[in-house]
């Protein structure tokens, strides 16, 4: 996992010194930029995003404490480097945030990169977390979305769990909806396909895209047809059997 950082200093020396360490003894860390005052940290940071900064606390016009009230947010961990001001430095003890003192020690600076990059590592997990629960929560909503199926005289809209299956005939493809009502649609049925797949459809034969909760059974007593509850017949051909059945097996 590469580190991307910036680094805010009002002294230039200071600025090459700490990338020069970085680079020897951090080598995770990617300097993405420096900058030598506030206002041109603040334009840093936005542009790359970092996942760590690196900030001075005292420098001409803004401090380090100044830019950081300006972000509107902090997706980023900080770890402050000074050579004063002890009532800072008793703050950021308090209040547990990393800070190094100037000169740099390198055994300060390698504990310090280390915190900090756990800390990236389990805002990562705890992103992936999240998405994972989003993801979760969409699926959750499957039987609330809807298909706009555009006929000759409207564009409605329906809920993909109310479709039992569709049928092609040439460009066509009609709707079978739970309540009875057939509608025809002006498209072919390989452009339904990639758009039902995740909502529990099947395609079991080159006319036919089945909607798998309303499937009673496959029969095989003349030629392979799965059974609808409401006693439609739909033919599954050779070729889809795998993928049928793979389908049917999985939920």
């Amino acid at each position: 996992m590469s580190i991307k950082a910036v680094l805010i200093d009002d002294e230039k020396h200071n600025l090459s010194n700490l990338q020069e360490l970085l680079g020897v003894y951090c080598p995770q860390i990617s300097v993405c930029e420096t900058a030598l005052n506030a206002e041109d940290g603040k334009t840093i940071i936005l542009k790359h995003q970092p996942d760590i900064v690196f900030l001075d606390i005292q420098m001409p016009g803004q401090t380090g404490f100044d830019l950081l009230r300006g972000l509107s947010h902090y997706d980023f961990e900080v770890i402050f480097v000074t050579a004063h001001d002890q009532y800072a430095i008793q703050a950021m003890r308090f209040a547990a945030i990393d800070y190094l003192l100037k000169p740099i020690d390198i055994a300060e600076l390698q504990s310090a990169v280390d915190r900090a990059i756990k800390r990236c590592r389990l805002k990562a997990q705890n992103r992936q977390l999240e998405n994972l629960i989003d993801l979760l929560k969409s699926q959750q909503n499957k039987e609330d979305q809807r298909i706009a199926l555009t006929t000759l005289k409207e564009t409605r809209f329906v809920k993909t769990s109310e479709i039992m299956r569709c049928e092609s005939s040439n460009n066509y493809s009609t709707f079978f909806l739970q309540d009875g009502e057939a509608l025809l649609v002006c498209k072919p049925i390989y452009e339904f396909e990639e758009i039902l797949k995740d909502y529990g459809f099947v395609r079991c034969h080159q006319s036919h895209l089945v909607n798998k909760k309303f499937i009673k059974s496959w029969k095989k007593e003349y030629g392979d047809h799965l059974l609808l509850f409401n006693g439609a017949e739909i033919p599954v051909s050779r070729n889809k059997k795998d993928a049928v059945r793979k389908a049917l097996d999985t939920g």
